[in-house]
């Protein structure tokens, strides 16, 4: 078809308006694209009156595939009125550009698409980083133009999830389509320019078992864990910035019976548990005018008028500790959380420390009564020096002793040495204690599967 033919279609058409005048009505413009020195400068310059000749509006509205096909037809024209030398592979380069810059998320598609990448990090235009196998790595190919084009995909992942950023709101967390957590920071407050950090969600499904495989944890703390989540024990992970809490957590509730309603709780939806029965919540960011902000404490305080019969909130940072200690003691075992902590007592330490404020004038025993009563296991994982990320504790919680929270180690990762290829070598310590919760399971009938562990593993 001529161009036009094309431009005339498009005129009198209403749903496939891509280019909104036919190309015979732009002129070449050839004082504008001087003829190019490299590569780079030919697709500058397609890029540019590329974007003179599209309607963004009109090419919404057209699939994927059509897109594609008006782009190359596009890029096709203008080379040649224009003169520029493009072979067929930059052809399909820069048309790959075009759609990934207007309807994907410009340089981060191709990250996005590879699943070794678990982790991308955008430190400005000029600076991208990612993680694969637990190392973290430049990838000096791939450069947005300028701060501008950050913002931009920045800006189109914020409004993907009904959220805003920019720079009365610099600050946001959202997510992609996938599942997969943003948080993104914008100048002033980030002085190197947008910085987007993007934790990938896995589109595996990982079990317990294949994280045994992997070297996370032993085959018999799998089992374990298994056990614990059809038991309905109470669960607090506790770990640093990735290393891999929610993945631990996704894994655990897999395990949970599927006849049961579970309503997730979290700032930025991500967890994935697949079961019928799940009711996931997000929190919501005030307006404009600083109102209608829905925080973690009050959807917490709603779930529990959804008739749960367990809830997960993806981590507590804040009031919503107290509120889930209270929901934990009130009939809904077998509940489940994370928080940012070291070891498994800071852990503690810290959703003590959040409860405290958020229920002013309670003594901290009060609460360490709560949280006695409440949690029953916690787990720490870390990301080690090898990347890979394995439990390194498990520990109960029985009692209170004096003003001193009580614990027992169950399972511990002894580490022995480093292998030639740099990983670490160790293996995990079944300390055999008989865990005091097995009075509370007795109901459930496993409490002779959780002692076949203990009893068996070896140690």
């Amino acid at each position: 078809m001529s161009s036009s033919g094309f431009g005339r279609r498009i005129v009198e058409s209403t749903t496939h308006e891509i280019v909104p005048a036919p190309a015979a009505e732009i002129p070449a413009q050839p004082g504008l694209v001087p003829k190019p020195e490299s590569l780079e400068h030919a697709r500058g310059s397609m890029r540019e009156l590329i974007m003179l000749r599209i309607n963004p509006e009109a090419a919404m509205r057209l699939s994927r595939d059509d897109f594609r096909k008006e782009i190359l037809r596009l890029v096709a024209e203008i080379g040649a009125e224009q003169r520029l030398q493009l072979n067929v592979r930059e052809q399909d380069m820069l048309v790959q550009e075009l759609i990934d810059d207007m309807i994907g998320l410009g340089p981060l598609e191709t990250l996005l698409n590879d699943d070794s990448i678990t982790d991308i990090m955008v430190n400005g235009p000029n600076s991208v980083f990612v993680e694969k196998s637990g190392k973290i790595e430049q990838q000096p190919q791939i450069r947005f133009r300028d701060n501008q084009h950050v913002n931009n995909v920045a800006q189109r992942i914020a409004a993907g999830v009904g959220r805003r950023v920019d720079e009365a709101s610099p600050m946001a967390d959202a997510r992609l389509a996938d599942g997969s957590r943003v948080n993104i920071l914008l100048p002033p407050l980030a002085l190197n320019g947008p910085t987007i950090s993007i934790r990938k969600f896995s589109r595996r499904q990982i079990t317990l078992e294949m994280m045994a495989r992997q070297g996370n944890m032993s085959a018999p703390l799998a089992h374990f864990l298994e056990l614990s989540a059809r038991a309905r024990l109470n669960i607090l992970i506790s770990g640093g910035t990735g290393s891999g809490k929610t993945t631990l957590l996704n894994a655990i509730a897999r395990n949970i019976d599927p006849s049961e309603r579970i309503i997730t709780i979290e700032d930025a939806a991500e967890l994935q548990i697949h079961l019928p029965h799940v009711v996931s919540i997000e929190t919501r960011p005030p307006n404009l005018e600083g109102e209608g902000e829905i925080t973690q404490r009050d959807l917490l305080k709603n779930a529990l008028r959804m008739r749960p019969d367990r809830i997960i909130v993806g981590e507590v940072r804040g009031g919503e500790s107290f509120d889930m200690l209270q929901a934990m003691n009130t009939g809904h075992d077998g509940s489940m959380s994370t928080v940012h902590a070291n070891t498994p007592r800071d852990g503690l330490a810290r959703v003590e420390n959040m409860a405290l404020l958020a229920a002013v004038g309670l003594p901290a025993r009060v609460i360490r009564q709560q949280i006695v009563s409440a949690v029953d296991l916690v787990i720490q994982i870390e990301r080690m020096r090898d990347g890979i990320r394995r439990i390194q504790n498990c520990i109960e919680v029985i009692g209170l002793e004096g003003d001193t929270v009580t614990t027992q180690d169950l399972f511990t990762f002894q580490y022995e040495g480093e292998n030639r290829d740099g990983t670490l070598r160790g293996s995990y310590i079944n300390h055999g204690y008989r865990p005091h919760f097995l009075p509370k399971i007795a109901p459930t009938g496993l409490e002779r599967r959780f002692m076949e562990i203990f009893e068996t593993a070896e140690r």
